[in-house]
């Protein structure tokens, strides 16, 4: 059994704490700085928890030293105080960050180290840049791509049509930073929140528009490739609209705490969501212009004998399931290792990669 180190107690860290060891091949330590975070996880033989404030480098370090790997599920902010850690210790690094410039920082310190640095492994990034590149490595020469991702509630009740069910600072973060996109075969910055478009699946009508962080590394690996890429995160009609007014017109863009607070005291969280999946890539195949599509919902299900939210499911066993693959051999085991580098047949058929296709019948929750 490989000891495993997972950064964060909240709601993801605790389900990849509970989706390894349900898997019996793995030992976890859960570390936060929070004592009360920590007295929710449920301890075992096979899973310990420790106090750790991820700003002290040397304790940080010391903890993870012997390990196999450190997966981070802390907020964007501390990404590059773990990978650094992680460096140092020679463990393997994965993350959940949406983040682009910490991003950024994680590929550089991979570049001298000796285990293997795989960041964005969640849902997006993560799992939407691997469908994305099997659908595009299916071409002979790529016109678009189009990635749409959301997690929504599936019984939205408040004029915003949504639901907490993912970490606010990264709601908040890709709601305000620029996004990257390739417009006409260039790579280009384009604004968050705009170039609102609305679309229907399955008779339900949704908005989606540009967030940032969701592409990880396709732009670089695609540009001068593609003519238009770009992502869009999906919502119910009307959520756009109340977010411009508060970050705009309030001004809460440039008071991230104050929308945080807002946000977490005003809206409820939920179990019962629905994460969709959208991604639509165009081009040529022997000479004619052809179109795939992916089109998939999870919804949230009993897993490892818990209830758990669609957005648990998706981003712990997206995490999960690379370092699955990274375990068993079927990753580089050293250097920075893009999403899109991994396969999606070998993804789907880890232990972990199967919750992306859910049987009908898992899709309700336990009363």
């Amino acid at each position: 059994m490989k000891n495993i180190v997972v950064i964060g107690a909240g709601k993801i860290g605790s389900t990849i704490a509970r989706l390894l060891i349900h898997s019996g091949e793995y030992q976890v330590t859960v570390v936060d700085r929070s004592e009360e975070h920590l007295a929710q996880i449920e301890t075992s033989a096979a899973l310990r928890v420790a106090k750790v404030d991820i700003a002290d480098a040397s304790a940080l370090t010391a903890i993870l030293s012997g390990s196999f790997a450190v997966l981070s599920a802390a907020p964007f902010h501390l990404t590059i105080a773990i990978a650094e850690a992680a460096a140092k210790a020679g463990v393997h690094y994965l993350d959940l960050t949406e983040d682009v410039a910490s991003t950024r920082r994680v590929k550089a310190i991979a570049q001298t180290a000796n285990t293997a640095f795989i960041p964005q492994c969640g849902l997006a990034p993560g799992f939407i840049s691997i469908v994305a590149n099997d659908l595009a490595s299916r071409f002979d020469s790529l016109d678009s791509v189009r990635l749409r991702v959301g997690a929504l509630p599936q019984y939205p009740s408040n004029a915003l049509n949504y639901n907490l069910t993912w970490s606010t600072d990264g709601v908040i973060n890709e709601y305000i930073e620029p996004c990257e996109a390739i417009v006409e075969g260039k790579l280009v910055q384009v604004p968050a929140m705009e170039e609102r478009e609305e679309f229907s699946l399955d008779g339900v009508t949704y908005e989606a528009f540009n967030t940032s962080g969701g592409l990880g590394t396709l732009c670089e690996t695609l540009e001068g490739k593609v003519r238009t890429l770009n992502y869009r995160t999906i919502r119910y009609p009307g959520h756009a609209a109340i977010m411009k007014a508060l970050l705009n017109d309030l001004g809460l863009r440039h008071r991230r705490e104050v929308l945080k607070d807002i946000l977490e005291h005003s809206l409820p969280s939920t179990l019962q969501d629905v994460v969709i999946i959208f991604v639509t890539v165009s081009g040529w195949r022997n000479g004619r212009l052809v179109q795939e599509t992916y089109a998939n919902k999870v919804y949230s299900a009993v897993v490892a004998g818990r209830p758990m939210s669609a957005i648990q499911i998706t981003t712990a066993s997206s995490i999960c399931a690379v370092l699955d693959m990274l375990s068993h051999g079927h990753l580089p085991a050293s250097g920075f290792v893009r999403q899109e580098d991994i396969g999606l047949d070998l993804f789907l058929k880890s232990q972990f990669g199967h919750y992306y296709e859910q049987a009908a019948d898992t899709r309700k929750m336990a009363s």
